[in-house]
């Protein structure tokens, strides 16, 4: 038998046979404990019982989407190529200032980075789990420790001002 049967369709053990006692009357059977815990029939909130589906609508798949998506793009693209040739036959200094849609490494822009900054050795470059309480530095491991706490403070300092602290060192 496979896993992925549904058990709870299944009638109880002893089967739909309801029992007869001796005067002849029939006692109730009491469901499973599955059919007892099913969550089958209990109200669902969270759906609307007013939704009728679509029977219009058409599926479509994955390479007929992106086609469509793509189609969208260059049509973007055209109209805003028109705009600009438009914009060069009335002034041609303010086609210049039209924006140019061709992402570059200076043009292109994105939003901040939500990942949090690693945190590198001051020293080594590595990365730094531990930082120096008394200087502030950042360290990699117990042998970097010991360079750091052999560091007069205007090394320190220095080490501080190349990662861009600009804190006093005690």
């Amino acid at each position: 038998m496979s896993d992925c049967q549904d058990w709870s369709s299944w009638p109880p053990k002893g089967g739909f046979k309801k029992k007869t006692g001796s005067d002849g009357t029939s006692t109730p059977v009491t469901p499973s404990l599955a059919v007892q815990l099913s969550y089958l029939h209990q109200p669902r909130p969270f759906k609307n019982p007013h939704y009728t589906k679509n029977v219009n609508r058409r599926a479509k798949n994955l390479k007929t989407v992106l086609g469509q998506e793509r189609e969208r793009e260059r049509a973007d693209r055209e109209a805003r190529r028109l705009k600009r040739e438009e914009l060069l036959k009335e002034n041609p200094q303010a086609a210049l200032d039209f924006p140019e849609e061709v992402p570059t490494y200076t043009t292109i822009e994105a939003p901040p980075s939500v990942i949090p900054h690693k945190h590198l050795c001051d020293i080594t470059g590595l990365e730094a789990p531990y930082t120096d309480p008394a200087t502030g530095l950042r360290y990699h491991d117990k042998s970097v420790y010991e360079i750091v706490k052999g560091l007069n403070p205007s090394m320190a300092k220095d080490y501080l001002s190349a990662r861009g602290v600009n804190s006093i060192v005690k």
